[in-house]
């Protein structure tokens, strides 16, 4: 066996030499030619992270059927005055005799019917959805734009610690509720001013939770090396630890949402919410629950109270979805 393997051995090498003999030396050595476009290929990634976020958002089937139930809703709230045969939200409607459309139940000719003046609850539920989502998304907006800022500074600059701190311990032991109140009671009823009552404080509280996610990921080895090569702060923020904080945002902010219409129809409750000629899903909650004990207008209340637990729900729904799909920690 051993004999074998020798001269098979052998034989290979008497072929070898026999070809190499054969060829010149340009043909048996010759340099490989260099292509920039090869090297990028070695160092290059098909990863992305919002595509990869996407994707496992998609997966919840839920969470993708409420955003566009809340598109759709979003949508209609503009569409619906373009419609043929629609009434003006604040429009008192009279019969040919002059008198007042006053609770007609739902039917043809008022789909959801009309309250005790004769205004068209069709209307006024749309138009009254749209204001209470630009306050409600406006009030989210803003409070993640001053809490960002303000959560990450305070959680990354040392030397600003305790001035955040100070600051929100006083706030914080402020009660949002009479900040609400006084604040409504003080200046002229309207959408902006019930915008500025609930950010006067509540970007406080998303402040807070940030400048706690930061403390854990701002000393890092990643951070660390960054500021050893000479990095800025502000560099160091956007691109080290705001990716990292994209799942908490999110979630805060759908969370904000529903609970800026949640404090508009407390504020309508107590008699300081938006004017009778702003329609809003508080108001219209608030002029329902007058009449809840009545079963005749019952539809009063049930309808706009439809449309809040529509919103609301989905919100949250879509916020935590999003929420586990942000999450760096479930990217491979």
């Amino acid at each position: 066996m051993a004999a074998l393997r020798n001269r098979l051995s052998s034989k290979l090498e008497e072929n070898v030499n026999t070809y190499t003999e054969n060829m010149s030396e340009e043909e048996l050595f010759s340099f490989a030619e260099y292509k920039e476009e090869n090297t990028e290929k070695t160092g290059y990634s098909n990863y992305s992270y919002w595509r990869s976020t996407l994707q496992s958002f998609c997966k919840n089937k839920v969470a993708v059927f409420l955003v566009f139930v809340v598109l759709g809703i979003l949508l209609f709230t503009f569409i619906q005055p373009l419609l043929p045969s629609q009434y003006d939200p604040n429009a008192i409607n009279n019969d040919a005799s002059g008198l007042q459309y006053r609770n007609i139940a739902p039917g043809a000719q008022f789909w959801f019917g009309t309250n005790s003046i004769g205004q068209d609850l069709w209307a006024r539920i749309w138009a009254g959805t749209r204001n209470s989502l630009f306050i409600g998304i406006s009030v989210a907006c803003i409070e993640a734009f001053v809490g960002i800022i303000a959560g990450v500074l305070w959680g990354y600059v040392r030397k600003l610690d305790w001035i955040f701190t100070e600051i929100y311990n006083v706030l914080d032991n402020i009660p949002n509720t009479i900040i609400l109140i006084l604040v409504s009671y003080i200046l002229k009823p309207s959408v902006k001013t019930l915008i500025f009552a609930m950010c006067l404080t509540g970007w406080i509280q998303m402040a807070r939770f940030i400048r706690n996610q930061v403390i854990i990921i701002r000393d890092r080895e990643y951070n660390l090396a960054s500021r050893c090569v000479g990095s800025s702060t502000p560099k160091i923020i956007v691109r080290n630890l705001l990716p990292y904080l994209v799942s908490v945002i999110m979630l805060r902010m759908a969370l904000s949402i529903p609970a800026a219409i949640g404090n508009e129809v407390f504020i309508t409750y107590i008699g300081l919410g938006l004017p009778t000629n702003i329609p809003s899903l508080g108001g219209l909650i608030n002029d329902g629950r007058a009449l809840m004990m009545s079963p005749s207008l019952r539809y009063q209340l049930i309808f706009p109270t439809i449309v809040v637990s529509i919103v609301t729900i989905s919100f949250y729904i879509i916020g935590n979805a999003f929420s586990d799909a942000a999450d760096p920690k479930n990217h491979i």
